[in-house]
């Protein structure tokens, strides 16, 4: 299997769950990203190989009807052969999700519920698929970019998403399901290699935005952050922070649709793959 290939199958899966809905969703595509190389290997020797996964978000539908979408995601697949990677979804939860693999190609996929208004019950439905893991084409410009794009040390990725999660904590607002553009990635340049982690929250009032970030520079003081505020002429001031021991830099920005945005960036250290 090549990238090529891995795409097509991705998205074949995609539609097997989805041209069959009612009401008919509006796909929205969030991109195909490698997710570098696998970490896992029978006999434990090297590995250079990667995979990749493709994600839709359902749109075009009422919110109240994300959860249907979600049900018939898996019934399609059910209905395919394909097997569950845990127990089923709980359909009494408003907001479900279901992970699934395919057989015997072992693409793992899942349909889920994002919150949009948890209050109300509705959501957005979303859809992504895996790869399994695939030896890059050999001499593709393609792929080796998207090794040199994704192999970085795992460490980074773990200090990126505990930096997001504490910050996601002191905000005390919930988040949505990530858009165009956000998400964990990794990119390298002339200085070195870094993760990337942006998501942003459900859309708050003017009050609750300000005490969110009010909550999030206190937390950001009292934990080894260095902290300075960015004007933009309006409303709340931007916050910019340096974490003092690993470099790590978080931005946290209101937005005029009152959704809170962040980003975290931490330095990585560039995995070479056992050829160079």
């Amino acid at each position: 299997m090549d990238q090529k290939q891995a795409a097509e199958r991705a998205e074949e899966i995609v539609h097997e769950a989805v041209d069959g809905m009612s009401p008919k969703p509006t796909l929205k595509r969030t991109g195909l990203r490698p997710l570098g190389a696998c970490v896992a290997r029978d006999d434990g020797g090297s590995d250079d190989r990667v995979q990749y996964r493709l994600t839709y978000q359902l749109t075009g539908v009422p919110g109240s009807k994300a959860k249907t979408l979600v049900r018939q995601a898996r019934d399609a697949w059910v209905k395919l052969g394909y097997k569950f990677q845990s127990s089923d979804a709980d359909w009494s939860n408003p907001f479900p999700s279901v992970s699934m693999r395919t057989e015997p190609d072992d693409f793992w996929m899942t349909a889920l519920t994002g919150v949009v208004d948890r209050a109300k019950g509705e959501g957005l439905a979303a859809i992504s698929v895996t790869s399994p893991c695939f030896a890059p084409t050999s001499g593709s410009t393609a792929d080796s970019a998207a090794l040199q794009h994704t192999q970085v040390d795992e460490r980074a990725e773990h200090r990126a998403l505990d930096h997001s999660s504490r910050i996601y904590d002191a905000l005390h607002a919930r988040h949505v399901l990530a858009q165009e553009g956000e998400g964990l990635s990794t990119y390298q340049d002339s200085e070195g290699a870094y993760v990337h982690h942006a998501w942003s929250t459900q859309p708050l009032t003017e009050e609750e935005s300000v005490r969110a970030m009010d909550r999030v520079k206190a937390y950001f003081e009292t934990a080894g952050w260095t902290v300075r505020h960015l004007s933009t002429g309006a409303g709340v001031p931007v916050i910019v922070a340096r974490h003092d021991q690993d470099g790590s830099i978080a931005q946290v920005a209101p937005s005029t649709t009152g959704a809170v945005r962040v980003a975290v960036t931490t330095p990585a250290a560039r995995v070479e793959s056992a050829s160079a």
